[in-house]
């Protein structure tokens, strides 16, 4: 490190807003018993919206407490894994407090997944109990004897919709393929026959900070899924550092738009639970594509609203934003891909929000930066700095021991009571990620003097062209300036002379046309010769993760494929 700067000094404390702490005096309470507190003190006030249907806290704790009543008799007891595979729907948020209610350990899924991918998650963590969608009823009724589950529950998009949506529903449902058949099979149920069946009066069983409340999966972007144990001490503990890092909204009185989805750790802790913690209401959104969202933040307003990249771009390219308020959003963040500096200045020129970025990751709750959000300086294409009780540091690519000076790049590492327990049943992983309290990001990042962090890349994307160390961020982010582009993606292919160049894919906006030369071109004023792609690939779309993050591993795979034919 530089002597003036050093990361035992934390120097992004003086930048953090007035009234955030350097260290927080955690209560001791679980989420369950954060959900009683929330309905205690705010009975009457909206808990969930969804199309338009309404539930107070009161409703949501009772459907909590019927459903924990109904795993306790299906014989799920503390430590026994329920999975739950479904979008944003009220059943998904009292799924995941039932089970962590009676000490059951949540596996949330992505319905989007193959059943090879679903398959394992199941049998990996163990999962006894099934609730899903009757769009993939028959399908894991088939997959259900490869597994360890017995019961499967199934709820509909219909079972919670308002008059007369409720009424026009089963018409209309299986034509627009938002409801289907499930076959006749033995311990399949129907979700809202299990809450009429079962009283609120689950057994009282005690948990603690230390017990595993969840499985949470990997992406899967840098190779096989795993399970990643988060305790309840993690989740409590992220979801009261997040209010302590906004001191300015209040318990009871915001709106957060709930986009995100809730099987990705950053909607299920950003949305849901920091939601029931502070006691606000969740406009729930299955399908975040931009025409619902801009209808949901037109029809119910939202002044939270946490997104990913892939939601800002959609929105700000959709006719629909001409037509829609967005003065309502107080808040709006972006996390768990880097949000491109044009994007950032496209969205707050149209809308007036300010967007505050930040960085985390499924082992880690998922948030251990961000930006301040008021009163301190909003660095943009930062990540911004440590939250509260969160060290970091930015190591050397090595060994990842040494210290690097400020404004160097190297590998960052972060440290603090969000991070998790382990990977299950993965000892070795664990031991390589983990190391003395710390966990190995494996993003390339710097820092600046001001203790801010800036994503470079991730260890594994980085190319390496004629000796030279190249960033594929650095790439994209020049041709996310071109005013033809939406997204773009660059990778490392076989390169004879280099060893490595570099390619990048494109995606134009609607209605653009353009070639390989004009990008080119466009480029070369911007990037050193070495870093200049030598192929330019268009494409209408990108493979992404259901989160948003562009697969630049699965381009790499198509890539090689294709060279070796």
């Amino acid at each position: 490190m530089a002597s003036s700067t050093s990361y035992q000094d934390k120097p992004w404390l003086k930048s953090y807003q007035k009234g955030v702490p350097e260290h927080i005096k955690y209560e001791e309470i679980c989420m369950p018993a954060v959900l009683d507190r929330t309905t205690a003190n705010f009975p009457n006030k909206p808990a969930l919206i969804f199309m338009g249907y309404e539930i107070n806290f009161a409703q949501l704790k009772e459907m909590v407490d019927r459903f924990a009543a109904c795993l306790t008799d299906f014989g799920v007891k503390k430590g026994d894994a329920v999975a739950i595979l479904l979008p944003n729907l009220i059943p998904c948020v009292v799924a995941y407090y039932a089970t962590l209610k009676i000490g059951g350990i949540t596996v949330m899924n992505n319905p989007l997944y193959s059943d090879p991918e679903l398959e394992h998650q199941f049998n990996d963590s163990g999962s006894k109990v099934l609730i899903t969608l009757d769009l993939l009823g028959n399908r894991m009724i088939d997959l259900r004897p490869k597994t360890k589950i017995k019961q499967i529950v199934i709820t509909s998009i219909g079972d919670y919709l308002p008059f007369p949506k409720s009424l026009l529903f089963p018409l209309v449902a299986k034509k627009k393929n938002m409801a289907a058949d499930v076959k006749t099979a033995p311990d399949v149920f129907r979700w809202k026959a299990c809450i009429a069946k079962y009283s609120p009066k689950p057994p009282q069983v005690k948990i603690s900070f230390s017990d595993i409340a969840m499985y949470q999966y990997t992406g899967g972007t840098t190779g096989v899924s795993k399970g990643v144990e988060l305790t309840h001490g993690n989740l409590s503990k992220q979801t009261q550092q997040l209010a302590a890092w906004f001191p300015d909204f209040k318990k009871g009185e915001e709106r957060m738009l709930g986009a995100l989805p809730y099987f990705h750790v950053f909607g299920m802790t950003c949305s849901m639970n920091n939601s029931v913690y502070m006691g606000w209401v969740q406009i729930l959104i299955p399908r975040p594509q931009p025409e619902p969202l801009l209808e949901a933040i037109r029809k119910f307003r939202p002044s939270f609203a946490p997104l990913v990249p892939t939601m800002y771009i959609g929105m700000l390219s959709h006719p629909d934003i001409k037509k829609t308020d967005m003065s309502c959003i107080k808040g709006a963040f972006s996390g768990s891909a880097p949000l491109p500096v044009e994007v950032i200045a496209d969205f707050e020129r149209m809308t007036g929000a300010v967007i505050v970025e930040g960085f985390g990751m499924t082992e880690t709750c998922p948030v251990t930066h961000t930006n301040p959000f008021a009163n301190g300086v909003r660095k943009v294409g930062s990540v911004g700095v440590p939250l509260s009780d969160t060290f970091c540091r930015i190591v050397d690519l090595e060994n990842g021991t040494q210290d690097m000076p400020v404004g160097e790049r190297g590998e960052l590492i972060v440290k603090g009571p969000q991070v998790m327990r382990g990977y299950k049943g993965k000892p070795e992983e664990t031991a390589n990620t983990l190391k003395d309290g710390w966990i190995y990001t494996g993003d390339i990042a710097t820092m600046d003097e001001d203790g801010y962090c800036f994503i470079v890349d991730r260890k594994k994307d980085m190319i390496i062209s004629g000796g030279y160390n190249v960033y594929p961020r650095d790439i994209d982010e020049v041709f996310y300036l071109h005013p033809k582009v939406q997204e773009a993606c660059s990778i490392g292919i076989p390169d004879a002379k280099r060893g490595e160049s570099a390619k990048i894919f494109i995606v134009l906006k609607e209605g653009e046309t353009s070639t390989q030369e004009e990008m080119l071109e466009f480029a070369k004023t911007k990037l050193a010769v070495y870093k200049l792609p030598t192929e330019v690939e268009f494409r209408k779309e990108l493979p992404k993760t259901n989160v948003g993050k562009i697969l630049r591993k699965e381009l790499r795979a198509e890539e090689l494929k294709k060279r070796k034919k």
